[in-house]
């Protein structure tokens, strides 16, 4: 039986401890930026913004730099174009993600098999790797953080605005197309960071299902997105564990716990529904 002494053993090794202080920074972003995903139901977007992500991720390969600066590269090209397209033409939201999304993933295949050598570390930013998470990357992690939090303390009201009521916005002078792009912007470095957790295929889960759980229970902005923070480290931290015990794939273990938690709070609402 797992014990807290079992657990304390855990945090001996280096590789668990920063996989565990990896699960507990994007879970501070994706409770943030998740919650504001979820109201705005941009879900698939940030699927379409870490697709194309993969083609920065093939520069860093083929340049030979850290792949993570070119997926932040790419993934902010990526959703900043998105935006302005979403924003400024009549193109359906649905295609432009399409597009997008298989434009980046060429991009990086091809660079990819034009790097000459073995790529032993690329299944990672696929199904993610948590346990392999370097020094160097949870800085990383740790500054875009620190960005995601300023950038939502500053313009919190203004996303309220343009989230609920977008149109009262613009008749109070509110530059939502601005904001729009900001908040897209800020998704793009999200879903780097939890790209290295769970990989891009499982983006979108870790992003919104612990919002969407607690988006069941509460009505207050503020108290969902503390209550998705909580939820994230509660899944990367029991996914993690019960990864390293049974040897499976922590970034699908991750989204399993996630998903299994998110269908039993639907199935708890709707009792509470039909009462």
């Amino acid at each position: 039986m797992l014990g807290l002494e079992t657990i304390w053993e855990l945090l001996q090794f280096d590789f668990m401890r920063n996989a565990l202080f990896a699960g507990v920074l994007v879970s501070i972003a994706c409770g943030i930026i998740g919650t504001f995903v979820v109201i705005n139901r941009i879900v698939f977007i940030s699927g379409g913004i870490a697709h194309a992500a993969y083609g920065g991720i093939g520069l860093g390969y083929f340049l030979n730099f850290n792949p993570i600066f070119g997926a932040i590269f790419f993934a902010l090209l990526s959703a900043f174009a998105m935006g302005l397209v979403v924003r400024k033409t009549e193109q359906r939201a649905d295609s432009l993600i399409g597009v997008m999304w298989a434009v980046g993933m060429g991009i990086g295949i091809i660079l990819i098999d034009l790097t000459p050598g073995y790529k032993a570390d690329l299944m990672s930013y696929l199904f993610g790797s948590i346990l392999t998470v370097s020094q160097e990357n949870l800085i990383i992690m740790l500054v875009l953080d620190i960005i995601i939090v300023l950038i939502v303390s500053l313009f919190y009201k203004e996303f309220l605005a343009i989230s609920f009521d977008p149109t009262f916005a613009i008749t109070r002078n509110v530059p939502v197309d601005n904001l729009y792009l900001l908040l897209v912007g800020a998704i793009a470095l999200t879903v780097v960071m939890v790209m290295q957790v769970v990989g891009l295929i499982l983006v979108i889960a870790l992003l919104t299902i612990p919002a969407a759980i607690a988006g069941q229970f509460l009505k207050d902005i503020k108290y969902i997105i503390i209550a998705s923070i909580i939820l994230g480290m509660f899944f990367t931290t029991v996914g993690l564990i019960i990864s390293y015990f049974f040897n499976v794939t922590s970034g699908a273990t991750i989204i399993l716990v996630s998903g299994t938690v998110y269908l039993v709070s639907l199935g708890v609402k709707i009792l509470q529904n039909s009462r």
